[in-house]
């Protein structure tokens, strides 16, 4: 039945179109359960659904990515180091700026629409079965989070890969990705966010993140304050088999500014790496690459082998991290950067204070409901000249004119603007920018702003052509 299905779906339509169609049926039905931002703490039905599909997460090795900000950065970063080591790398992150497809990667690219409509109608029917399963149960059938890793690791095995770099969803004990066992679990800088499901202290957030350290692991991580490194010494002399610190055991030595872009001298667990052309902004993203190079010195060798230095300087010379700190236009300069807590704020203020200081900024802000908007716009108080309040594509977003109430107590009544939609908010910006000798746009606040403007941003370059 379920193959007829899909078959009528493409009888009619050419061999372009008939998977753009598909693919999107298959999003919608994705998007039709539970959302991700209402996951549910439980991993027995993401597992049920696994092991009637052969557990495909078993057929490959991993490293598994968790932390606070910087891990999509940090996946991406360890994607392109492995596969400058030849390897055939799968790549799992969340959420997506334009498109699904681009959680699911395979050797850099996007799954395709074609392989994404071809694994979903294998897994289809034991995805109704598990959820005829729970509902018999009592319980809730899987979310859009539970489905879209299973889907993802059924992908990656298709390819098949030889290692998957996992973006965690939320925290990680519970985590759906969890089901995987990770070779390597890597911790990007822990910090307070989704404090009503991971924690209302940095202990607790941590707690719930180490969840991800299983059995003979190795850890690595990034700078942590004390109490999230008290967690993960505590878990890591329990379960892995060495852990290896930011700091003491690898460590950015020097960062000097490279046009758009630094060049960097790194220490790491196995050697040093210097003269690397990193074509990314921030001394933050600099230690988001330390942590990956140390992620991968111990997958391949147990931190005690030296990755090649051609293979870390080709990687790093090719990096990028789609907005993050990502420069849309040199002239005016237009930044996208996916800042979507007061953390993340904060880290983006110290970057524009450290690699663009005194250059005046018109920021273009949305944030999301369940965020901390004035830590957020508190955070961007102290750097930003002005701001231009938008409301991005996302039924969780903060309406605009609600954000302005919010923005008024750190901002002067001068120094704010309102406009709802974000292209219009985004060529506003923009205008103001070109009034003003180096002044600067930047568009933060919110990943789903970001998505919505670089949609805009392709279009546009679409009718210039």
């Amino acid at each position: 039945m379920w193959q007829s299905r899909w078959q009528n779906l493409v009888d009619d339509l050419d061999y372009e179109d008939e998977f753009l169609a598909a693919a999107q049926i298959v999003q919608e039905k994705l998007l039709s359960r539970v959302p991700e931002n209402k996951i549910r703490p439980r991993l027995a039905p993401t597992a049920r659904l696994a092991e009637l599909l052969g557990d495909p997460q078993k057929s490959y090795r991993v490293i598994h990515v968790t932390g606070t900000n910087g891990k999509t950065s940090t996946v991406r970063f360890i994607d392109r180091i492995l596969r400058e080591l030849g390897l055939r790398v799968g790549r799992f992150t969340s959420p997506h700026l334009v498109s699904l497809n681009e959680r699911i990667s395979i050797d850099g690219e996007p799954v395709t629409n074609e392989r994404l409509v071809s694994i979903w109608s294998e897994i289809e029917p034991i995805v109704e079965f598990v959820d005829s399963e729970l509902i018999a149960a009592g319980d809730e059938p899987l979310t859009f989070f539970e489905l879209l890793a299973v889907l993802g690791f059924a992908i990656f095995a298709d390819a098949p890969v030889d290692v998957l770099v996992l973006e965690v969803g939320m925290g990680g004990e519970w985590d759906a990705t969890n089901i995987a066992d990770g070779d390597v679990s890597v911790f990007t800088p822990i910090g307070m966010d989704h404090a009503d499901r991971l924690g209302e202290t940095i202990a607790e957030i941590a707690t719930t993140k180490s969840g991800i350290i299983k059995a003979g692991s190795i850890v690595v991580s990034a700078p942590q304050s004390q109490a999230a490194k008290a967690v993960l010494d505590a878990v890591a002399a329990e379960r892995a088999e060495k852990i290896f610190h930011y700091g003491s055991d690898f460590e950015v030595e020097s960062s000097v500014g490279l046009g758009f872009g630094q060049e960097l001298a790194l220490r790491n667990i196995a050697g040093s790496y210097v003269e690397l052309k990193f074509p990314i902004l921030g001394l933050h993203q600099a230690q988001n690459l330390a942590l990956a190079v140390a992620a991968v010195e111990a997958f391949i060798g147990g931190g005690e082998q030296r990755l090649m230095d051609d293979v870390v300087r080709a990687a790093t010379a090719d990096m990028s991290s789609p907005g993050r700190l990502q420069i849309i236009s040199p002239e005016p300069l237009i930044i996208f950067d996916a800042a979507h807590n007061p953390a993340g704020a904060e880290i983006l203020v110290e970057a524009l204070n450290s690699v663009l200081p005194g250059r005046a900024v018109i920021g273009v802000v949305s944030v999301l409901a369940e965020k901390d908007a004035r830590g957020i716009l508190g955070a961007f108080a102290s750097r930003f000249d002005s701001i231009i309040l938008t409301q991005s594509s996302s039924a969780r977003a903060i309406p605009s004119e609600e954000l302005e109430l919010l923005a008024q107590d750190y901002f002067d009544f001068d120094q704010i603007e309102v406009e709802p939609k974000p292209a219009l908010a985004l060529r506003r910006a923009s205008e103001l920018a070109e009034q003003i000798p180096g002044a600067m746009v930047i568009a933060t606040g919110s990943i789903t702003l970001i998505g919505d403007l670089m949609s805009y941003v392709q279009l546009d370059e679409e009718e210039d052509v």
